[in-house]
């Protein structure tokens, strides 16, 4: 009980500056082809693959990627982070068509806020894209998760595609979305996008307290009410194309907070406003020159609050947060030779915070950005080394002392080799420094923040094998493997420590983090019959995440919290004839919940299981496709984060309609 006191009261004094990294993740089957040949390691989602999620939001993907750890804080409206090889939420970049989802405030993006519905592809990168025509600030992230809005495409004589979803189930979900797609001309498509979510959050939980009682409660203050709205153009040109996206999102949503001592509701509300308008133009100009621009502007808005008339056990907060960001970029590509490929790309950042905290110093920050790449194509060996240039000015108000200025350098070196030709298999091998910049919030935050603070470093080693193979006159038709060791070191990690005063935090570098690990995926296509087929796919992943921040700890040497050594996923899809079923299967091994790796701090391993079963019905004017869910099959009851409870069993049903 002394463990989820501490986690809830943490949470609840520091929860102001971390709201931000809320996602929504549902249990989700995942029956997708995502391991792909290139020299770095990737993951993909893309096509009619994503179509079979159910049009979930992108986050239910993520989990099912080998590599991958999330902390879940419990219900639809509860905390959710994600990191890749447990390097931090803050080294995981998000982009969106080609131009990264900023938040300058505490470096997340909530991924919940963007839906499968108009979705081409997910890709996670571990390290960067493996291209080096790119933006500046695509080299600049220890991980990388790429999003592709779906580009409409016509048939002949086809001008217009109209997708139309409904789904409820538990939890008084409500949630119908409509994508419709129209050809303007023959060199200009449109898309307009729109999802609403309603859901109540309540699901009832058992409560176990160690030689003590057992009783059932329920699950409040995790209700959500969301809307999406997104507007794409896209455009061709001679040797190029052009693409914009608006985008508009607002959500009311509460948190359920940590079940401690008998206490099972928390009070605490959020609303969020998300804009951004955003462009790129890319066009070769000749067979050796390709020039590529972006641009983009974004307005965030956050309200949070806490109010002890509702619930005594908070302490009064209500909080207005303001960010806007303005980005461009300009990259450049230029071809020595057929095998030879160089690049030179150069970003500027602005952005602002403001918020109604008091002696907040509102600060504003300019991000330059200069990357040269390379990449060389020799047979059977690819190489590619690139160096990032990172130049970071913050000014704040007048009368207070802003970070000083900050200049980096960071390299990355990348190499494949096949060794055999005739067989499709690839070694791969890779090295990348780079570092995170302290946030607004660290470094500024009202009685937290610390100018002082230095960049949190990361270097990477991962040595990969990959192999695939498809057959002819058996059951068998297709077999892909992937594997990757990896190394990774964590410098200067920014932790926050309670000072003399325990209402009163502070940001400091203290941590240093070692991670060694292991990722394998296998993916299998099956062809039994002439009308059936089958897809299975597998994710394991081990991970020895070690703090060695201080000799003198206790827990010098331990494992880092909730990072289990074991984790894994399996999902096997069915597809006979107009049905198909599904099931998936994730584990999360044994981990602790602190530093100290105690036996009070350990967590249980836990696990899921999900079904779903379609059935495809063509109609005179479209397709309707009926979806059903069951999550958490086994109703296991688990929790992610200690004193967070998390979903028994639950049901969605799912109609589509498209035309």
């Amino acid at each position: 009980m002394l463990v989820c006191a501490l986690i809830g009261s943490t949470i609840s004094l520091y929860a102001q500056s971390k709201l931000d990294s809320l996602q929504r993740l549902d249990e989700v089957v995942i029956t997708a082809r995502s391991i792909q040949k290139e020299v770095i390691p990737v993951q993909q989602l893309q096509g009619e693959q994503l179509q079979r999620l159910a049009s979930h939001s992108v986050a239910d993907a993520l989990r099912y990627f080998s590599g991958i750890q999330i902390k879940d804080y419990g219900g639809v409206g509860g905390l959710k982070t994600v990191n890749i090889r447990s390097m931090g939420t803050n080294h995981v970049g998000v982009f969106y068509d080609g131009i990264e989802l900023g938040n300058a405030q505490n470096g997340t993006v909530d991924l919940g806020r963007f839906s499968l519905d108009n979705m081409e592809s997910v890709t996670l990168y571990n390290g960067q894209k493996s291209a080096i025509f790119q933006p500046a600030k695509d080299f600049g992230s220890a991980g990388s998760i790429y999003l592709q809005s779906r580009t409409p495409k016509f048939d002949e004589n086809e001008t217009h595609r109209v997708k139309a979803t409904f789904k409820t189930g538990s939890f008084g979900t409500v949630n119908p979305a409509l994508l419709w797609e129209q050809k303007v001309s023959e060199k200009v498509n449109m898309s307009l996008s729109g999802e609403y979510m309603y859901t109540t959050g309540r699901y009832k939980f058992t409560y176990r307290v160690e030689e003590g009682y057992d009783t059932t409660a329920v699950r409040r203050n995790g209700d959500v009410n969301a809307l999406r709205l997104e507007n794409g153009w896209f455009g061709k040109l001679p040797q190029g194309q052009w693409k914009a996206k608006a985008y508009f999102y607002r959500s009311e949503r509460g948190y359920p907070g940590a079940v401690v001592r008998n206490k099972f509701s928390h009070e605490d509300r959020q609303w969020d406003t998300n804009v951004f308008v955003q462009g790129s133009l890319r066009k070769d100009f000749s067979e050796r020159y390709s020039l590529m621009l972006n641009a983009k502007y974004a307005y965030d808005y956050l309200h949070y609050l806490a109010d002890p008339r509702q619930d005594e056990a908070l302490m009064y907060i209500n909080n207005h947060y303001r960010q806007q960001e303005a980005y461009v970029s300009l990259a450049q590509r230029y071809t020595l030779l057929p095998s030879w490929d160089v690049s030179l790309s150069a970003d500027y950042q602005f952005n602002l915070l403001n918020a109604d905290l008091k002696d907040f110093v509102y600060p504003r920050r300019h991000t330059v950005l200069a990357a040269a790449a390379t990449s060389l194509h020799l047979g059977r060996v690819k190489m590619q080394a690139s160096i990032l240039a990172t130049f970071v000015h913050d000014n704040v108000a007048s009368d207070t002392t802003a970070a000083a200025n900050k200049m980096e350098w960071t390299p990355t070196a990348i190499a494949s080799w096949q060794p055999f030709r005739q067989h499709d298999l690839h070694l791969r091998a890779f090295y990348k420094r780079i570092f995170r910049m302290p946030t607004l919030n660290d470094l500024y935050y009202t009685f937290i923040g610390n100018i002082n603070l230095k960049p949190e470093y990361t270097n990477q080693y991962n040595i990969g094998i990959t192999y695939g193979k498809d057959f002819r006159h058996t059951w068998l038709r297709h077999i892909e493997a992937q594997a990757d060791v990896y190394y990774n070191e964590v410098e200067n990690k920014i932790v926050a420590t309670p000072t003399s005063n325990f209402f009163r935090w502070t940001m400091v570098n203290l941590g240093k983090v070692e991670i060694r690990g292991i990722d394998v995926a296998l993916q299998t296509n099956w062809q039994p019959a002439q009308d059936l087929t089958l897809t299975t796919r597998m994710n394991y992943t081990y991970q020895k995440a070690q703090d060695f921040t201080d000799p003198s700890k206790l827990y010098y040497g331990g494992q880092i919290p909730y990072i289990p050594w074991h984790s894994g996923s399996a999902a096997v899809n069915l597809n006979w004839k107009q049905w198909e079923a599904s099931y998936s299967f994730i584990y999360t091994g044994e981990r602790y919940s602190s530093q100290a790796n105690l036996p009070v701090n350990y967590q249980l391993p836990w696990y899921t299981s999900d079904f779903s079963v379609s059935r495809n019905l063509p109609l005179r004017t479209g397709d309707m496709k009926l979806t059903l869910e069951v999550n958490n099959l086994l109703n296991q009851q688990y929790e992610v984060v200690s004193c967070y409870p998390m979903p028994g069993i639950n049901f969605k049903a799912i109609v589509q309609y498209t035309f």
